[in-house]
């Protein structure tokens, strides 16, 4: 398991998209050391085991959008809209690429949603905690609660820099 990539790299790539966590296919399949395509093809011969909560194609937009985030060409790239696999589609993932690798990658994924969800409820509690502190000092320190408040605040989705045709 030494040549597996770690959680935190596999974290990097867990994307919130439609107010899910998802991941692309591109990554998955690189992840699982296989091509795009393939395991595409794999998911499109178990239609069944991926319903839209599982796993669902981009539009155009949201295409657009990522690939402005991560500053690449539209020239030389996919012909097809990418998909993305939530929790419960890389899981099942497993089942339709049977291989050593994809067993012990998918093993890897499920730790890192995993570990995601905790630091988020985690993240959730301490504002509670500051919540209740807020309201028990006084008036004057409500400049670092306001401060600290804005530090547990996800960061706010911005628009693309740089030119547009």
């Amino acid at each position: 398991m030494s040549n597996l990539v770690t959680a935190e790299i596999i974290t990097e790539r867990i994307l919130i998209i439609r107010g899910k966590r998802v991941m692309l296919d591109v990554d998955l399949a690189m992840l699982y050391e296989v091509k795009t395509k393939r395991l595409n093809e794999q998911v499109a011969r178990n239609k069944k085991r991926f319903p839209e909560d599982f796993m669902f194609q981009l539009t155009a937009e949201e295409a657009d959008f990522l690939r402005s985030q991560n500053a690449t060409s539209k020239r030389g790239g996919r012909r097809y809209l990418p998909y993305v696999f939530t929790q419960e589609g890389v899981a099942m993932l497993s089942s339709v690429l049977n291989s050593e690798r994809a067993i012990m990658v998918n093993i890897q994924i499920m730790r890192a949603f995993a570990q995601l969800r905790r630091m988020l409820l985690t993240n959730h509690d301490l504002r509670r905690k500051i919540e209740v502190m807020e309201k028990k000092y006084d008036k004057q320190f409500s400049i670092v609660f306001e401060a600290i408040r804005q530090l547990l605040e996800p960061p706010k989705r911005t628009e693309a820099i740089g030119f547009r045709i």
